[in-house]
């Protein structure tokens, strides 16, 4: 048997939908670190949320939480999306 040669506008396809599936996890992953960086905030998890409240300039504090926690989280939902990556076997034997 003869397998199956994907064109080159079939491949190029193939990569957007896997580059689309995974930026999709990985902004879910993103928004979900931000919202754990949220809650420690706003439930004042170890006076977080009272040390930020009396800073000179709370932004600093709150991005330095919420950009480790966002990264981290994003990064481990696209290395769960690789191992999960929805991929058909082209090639039949």
């Amino acid at each position: 048997m003869r397998r199956h040669q994907p064109t080159p506008a079939e491949q190029r396809a193939d990569h957007w939908r896997m580059l689309r599936f995974l930026a999709l996890n990985a902004a879910i992953g993103m928004a979900a670190g931000l919202g754990v960086a949220a809650a420690l905030i706003r439930l004042d998890i170890g006076g977080l949320g009272t040390a930020i409240a009396h800073a000179a300039n709370p932004a600093l504090p709150v991005f330095l939480i919420a950009a480790p926690l966002a990264l981290t989280f994003g990064g481990a939902a696209a290395a769960s999306a690789i191992m999960l990556m929805p991929y058909d076997e082209k090639d039949t034997r």
